[in-house]
């Protein structure tokens, strides 16, 4: 029996990973997991409302869905007035669907085997997938006839191959690559924080070394895989800290998690020095993966090759037009549209990666105004129906404005998964979403 739990829990995670870090199968180009857990979990709705259960759409998913469809304009109109071919965002409202309706499904199946879903029970399989993430990295790097069975299975992000990721010497998952990992891993390790502080004050609190464990391979392999995981590992850090200081509980210990997180943190780097002294590769890789810090040690000075990159990266608009409502340009536009007749910048338009920048270019102030209040809307939302979790909500909000100094993708997969929630009898609202 514990056989079988063991076998639907493992499942559960992987369900949860397809949604979490979607890719596609080399044998259905087109079509990513994330595409096809919301054709079920369209169908799974569809029969939950027949069935005359709790599934409703709710006055706060219309309203979110409204501030989407404005995104969406937004794009629309700037690529129709700029007379461009990049659509990229003008969908983004059915993105906004297409991640509910995957949510949806994991939060069903979830309910289906724990009997209820709450902030923590996803929570937990949400760190469960980073652990497991991070671990298959591991694996892929270590055994190439194991990375050459992903590679023929598994064509990764869409926007970026395997192959890409491996030639350019980068520690990958299924699926999860680049700062769209580091953006989620940092999503994650603020949760811990926040689920760890809560553990604390029960009687389960001799559990919370696993929570510990969990952060620190996040932290160490998440930073090795993308940088943009050290935005969370100082934001849960911080949020310890406050913790610490505040809370007054758990046995009267005040500094109950801070003094395990330290016993933790010293095995995890007795066990990383091992490593880094024995093992090239992982030397290799964690240079790469804490380069700055690195460099702060050797040089007295904080420097890594992405921020130089970075640095050269910062051109803000010359005309009004475009500080308005963009030119319509959210990709490079050389040899993909046939209209543009403008200067060729590289690997994006106006050669630029910076989040916040690619928004400004793209659909202008309009646009980035009309996005920054639909991921608030979002937080707000969930700061408002878990009330307990409120400050872990602003800081996956936070981590999303963050982020967008760096690169431009954003954290509503995070939010959706909570977004399918109900707790009743905890203090929160009933309402859900769906």
């Amino acid at each position: 029996m514990k056989l079988l739990k063991l076998i639907a829990m493992a499942f559960l995670v992987v369900l949860t990973s397809m949604f979490f870090f979607p890719f596609e199968f080399t044998f259905l180009p087109g079509i990513n997991t994330k595409m096809a857990l919301a054709a079920v979990g369209l169908v799974l709705f569809v029969l939950d409302m027949a069935r005359g259960r709790t599934a409703s759409l709710s006055r706060p998913f219309f309203f979110l869905s409204f501030l989407a469809a404005l995104v969406s304009l937004a794009a629309f109109a700037s690529a129709v007035i700029n007379h461009t071919n990049d659509f990229t965002y003008a969908s983004y409202i059915v993105s906004m669907w297409v991640w509910m309706g995957g949510a949806y499904v994991v939060v069903s199946a979830i309910k289906w085997f724990h009997g209820e879903a709450t902030v923590e029970i996803v929570g937990n399989y949400l760190i469960a997938v980073c652990v497991m993430q991070c671990g298959l990295a591991i694996i892929i790097d270590s055994f190439p006839w194991f990375k050459e069975l992903v590679n023929q299975l598994v064509l990764g992000l869409g926007f970026v191959e395997n192959e890409a990721l491996e030639k350019a010497n980068r520690l990958y998952g299924i699926g999860c690559s680049l700062d769209v990992a580091g953006t989620r891993f940092s999503c994650v390790l603020v949760i811990i924080a926040f689920l760890s502080m809560k553990l604390a004050r029960t009687e389960k609190k001799q559990w919370i070394w696993l929570y510990l464990l969990s952060f620190f391979v996040i932290s160490v392999i998440g930073n090795i895989i993308a940088r943009t995981t050290i935005i969370g590992v100082g934001l849960a850090m911080l949020v310890w800290l406050i913790g610490a200081f505040a809370d007054r509980q758990a046995d009267g210990n005040r500094f109950f998690i801070l003094q395990r997180w330290i016993a933790v943190g010293i095995v995890a780097v007795i066990v990383c020095s091992v490593l880094y002294s024995e093992s090239p590769v992982f030397k290799d890789n964690l240079r790469f993966g804490f380069e700055g810090f690195f460099s702060l040690a050797e040089t007295g000075r904080w420097e890594t090759n992405s921020n130089n990159i970075l640095k050269n990266m910062i051109v803000f608009p010359d005309n009004l037009h475009t500080w308005i409502i963009g030119d319509g340009y959210f990709d490079n536009p050389f040899n993909r549209d046939m209209n543009y007749i403008g200067p060729n910048f590289g690997g994006y338009y106006m050669a630029t990666d910076i989040g916040y920048l690619r928004f400004l270019f793209y659909f202008g102030l309009i646009g980035l105004l009309l996005f920054c209040v639909y991921m608030a809307a979002c937080a707000n939302e969930l700061m408002k129906r878990f009330p307990a979790y409120s400050w872990m909500f602003f800081c996956i909000l936070l981590i999303n404005f963050i982020v967008w100094i760096k690169v431009s993708t954003d954290i509503f997969v995070v939010m959706a998964i909570f977004l399918c929630l109900r707790e009743p009898g905890n203090g929160e609202t009933e309402e859900s979403l769906l």
